[in-house]
């Protein structure tokens, strides 16, 4: 399975978090990811994942590609919604993406865990 790791500023903290939790599961399957988060997750956890360009500075868009492509299974993207990003119209565009194409996408650690408990 492919899956897309994205978090605004205030949730990378939760995502690495959460990748760190579950660091068993997420090696077995194909990772990507926005340059920033994907940076993090990849010094807190040693996992292997292709970096994409920053969220800002394209990177929802290459993911959203691949999605529209069928290339990405599921995505993980946890979103701040209390602060204004200055590249909204992407993140929502990757949002329609995941409803067009029927793609999983967990926008909070909850979901996440949620989507987690099937692979266990």
């Amino acid at each position: 399975m492919k899956i897309a790791i994205i978090a605004h500023d205030k949730m990378k903290k939760e995502m690495i978090d959460f990748c760190i939790k579950h660091k068993e599961i997420l090696s077995h399957h194909t990772l990507v990811a926005t340059g920033t988060t994907g940076h993090k997750v990849i010094e807190a956890t040693n996992l292997d994942i292709h970096c994409f360009k920053s969220g800002p500075l394209g990177g929802d868009q290459e993911i959203g590609a691949q999605v529209a492509n069928g290339q990405i299974d599921i995505i993980l993207f946890f979103r701040d919604p209390l602060t204004a990003q200055p590249h909204e119209p992407d993140v929502s565009a990757l949002f329609r993406l995941s409803d067009v194409y029927k793609i999983p996408l967990a926008s909070n650690i909850n979901t996440a865990e949620m989507f987690f408990e099937t692979f266990k």
